[in-house]
């Protein structure tokens, strides 16, 4: 493809979209995760694959959180988690 007589490769305009570690994908049971997401998951040994819901994950999460200090990065996935959950569970 010419934009402007310069040549654009559209794969490489969508290869930022398409490998974009932050964006969220349907990984089972209802329950939306960015890779970057799961990188910390498993670096906490919690693996998303095991829960039936959001819910459950959340829970788990947070057990972690109320014994341990400092996981500003697992927090911060607990609370993005838990406003997903609300928007998407909770009747308006």
């Amino acid at each position: 493809m010419k934009i402007n007589d310069k040549e654009i490769d559209i794969n490489e305009l969508t290869k930022e979209v398409y490998d974009d570690k932050s964006m969220l994908k349907m990984r089972g049971n209802g329950i939306y995760l960015s890779d970057n997401d799961i990188d910390v998951l498993n670096r906490y040994g919690i693996d998303y694959n095991r829960y039936n819901s959001l819910d459950s994950l959340i829970f788990d999460i947070e057990e972690i959180l109320n014994e341990e200090t400092d996981l500003d990065d697992l927090e911060e996935i607990s609370s993005k988690l838990s406003e997903l959950n609300y928007y998407n569970n909770t009747n308006k």
